[in-house]
């Protein structure tokens, strides 16, 4: 039996390649008094070069960005405030995002986030998107002082959800931090396709998160086995 269903945020529920365009290029508009000197084609894509998908933290990046472009006139570190205060603000869902977990819901399964990065950077963005009422925990590497792919922080929700692995589904987009790491904690996992990371061969793969609950309807099937 299912009874939980937890997901990553960035890549998964969260599109960040879109919301990342959107806030650089804000990001570019708002303080082109500072950074104008600068092509904005150029400056945006350097920004997505160096963030390489969110695996880098973007002190790194600005500090990157102002030494590149001789960006003297405001500091990397107001630049950063900048991202931090501000990217809630350019969030995007991918498709489907409320209706699938309303359908979750709706079949009283238990729902939780476990993510990867800063714990408030994080929330402000889960508040963004408008979901944080669906879920029953939602774990942050920060504050748990671990992070995907270490098994420790799966167990840790599931404790808080009080499941155990096998009731329970993993959604990510990530073959190896999401997905295997997942099942080597004992969870299923369900591989929210990414077409930059390559095939990627596992049970279970959605292109859409409308595809979700229809996965689920699957594996209970072939468990033989009803909500």
């Amino acid at each position: 039996m299912i009874k939980a269903v937890i997901f990553d945020l960035d890549g998964t529920l969260l599109d960040r390649d879109a919301s990342v365009q959107k806030f650089i290029a804000g990001q570019y508009d708002r303080l082109n008094k500072w950074v104008g000197h600068i092509p904005k084609g150029k400056y945006t894509a350097r920004f997505i070069e160096l963030d390489s998908r969110g695996y880098v933290w973007k002190d790194k990046v600005y500090h990157q960005l102002a030494d590149e472009f001789t960006i003297t006139a405001i500091t990397w570190e107001s630049l950063l405030q900048d991202y931090v205060d501000q990217f809630k603000n350019s969030c995007i869902p991918f498709p489907h995002l409320i209706s699938m977990l309303k359908e979750l819901k709706s079949k009283s399964i238990k729902l939780g986030i476990i993510t990867n990065g800063k714990g408030k950077f994080q929330i402000d963005n889960i508040n963004a998107l408008g979901i944080k009422t669906y879920f029953e925990t939602i774990i942050v590497s920060e504050w748990e002082c671990v992070k995907k792919p270490d098994p420790l922080i799966f167990k840790n929700a599931l404790e808080q959800l009080n499941v155990s692995p096998d009731e329970s589904i993993y959604v990510g987009d990530h073959p190896e931090n999401d997905v295997s790491a997942a099942q080597k904690a004992g969870m299923k996992g369900i591989w929210k396709k990414d077409s930059q990371l390559g095939s990627f061969e596992t049970d279970f793969i959605i292109d859409d998160l409308a595809d979700l609950p229809l996965i689920i309807e699957r594996i209970k099937n072939e468990c033989g086995k009803s909500f």
